[in-house]
């Protein structure tokens, strides 16, 4: 074969070569892509209710919640737990690891820390150890910054698939707005006030059920926030008829110092 066909040839692999080098290089300064973080979220994101053997559904959903630390301990909002089971009853907490599949499996649940303050809370689960999600510093989060949340909405009536919601930070927004007028205040705004702290506001809509998700950064899949409604706006998850488009979640520090024993409130 000629010299310059040799040539040619070495020439074209080296360029190929050189193209697969950029595209990956490309791709790493990308960073991974939703669809690639997620398969390490979904194991992670469970159903939070209440069980009773004798019940029929034996499981009542009442939020989404997500693994931490040891991979035995749950973090969800403090407004999706009971006020009280009936022990007496047989009826006790209970989360549920759920793929959509059909495969679904009850893990007895006690309340193990609290801070109805920031609504957080902590769960001890039974059995073997889930994956648990990395917990990132909400301080560095920035307005337009891409985010995205997994979770149950209207689980209790479309089933436990986990279903996830993509959009930005929109706002790092005070808890509590001021009213216009002395008329507009309700003792609700006026205790908020008392305990203003700063919320993210996204531009992803949640639905009930959704309270308790995970808010995660869709480059690094560390959580950011927790999932919450009924607390900000003070009333009932009532957005299924008429969902506002704006979500609020509040942010990890607070989860973080409940892991590190800083209750604030009764387990």
């Amino acid at each position: 074969m000629p010299i310059s066909e040799w040539f040619r040839r070495g020439l074209g692999l080296l360029l190929g070569l050189l193209g697969i080098l950029v595209g990956w290089s490309a791709r790493g300064a990308e960073g991974p892509t939703l669809s690639e973080v997620l398969p390490r979220i979904k194991p992670s994101v469970v159903a939070v209710g209440t069980y009773q053997r004798t019940r029929s559904p034996s499981f009542l959903f009442r939020g989404t919640g997500f693994v931490v630390g040891n991979g035995l301990t749950v973090a969800t909002n403090a407004h999706v737990l009971p006020d009280s089971v009936s022990a007496s009853q047989g009826e006790s907490i209970a989360v549920i690891q759920a793929d959509g599949s059909g495969n679904a499996q009850v893990r007895i649940a006690s309340v193990t820390a609290s801070d109805r303050a920031h609504d957080v809370a902590l769960l001890s689960i039974q059995g073997h150890p889930l994956p648990a999600l990395p917990l990132g510093r909400s301080s560095l989060a920035v307005d337009g910054q891409s985010v995205a949340f997994t979770g149950f909405p209207l689980g209790a009536a479309l089933g436990l698939t986990p279903v996830t919601h993509r959009g930005i930070i929109s706002a790092i927004t005070p808890i509590s707005i001021p009213r216009g007028n002395a008329r507009d205040l309700s003792p609700l705004a006026i205790r908020q006030l008392e305990g203003r702290f700063n919320v993210f506001q996204l531009d992803a809509t949640a639905y009930p059920g959704n309270s308790g998700s995970p808010v995660f950064d869709i480059g690094t899949g560390e959580v950011l926030g927790v999932i919450n409604m009924v607390f900000v706006k003070g009333s009932k998850e009532a957005a299924l008829s008429q969902p506002s488009g704006i979500t609020y979640a509040i942010p990890v520090t607070y989860l973080k110092a409940l892991l590190d024993g800083g209750s604030q409130g009764s387990p």
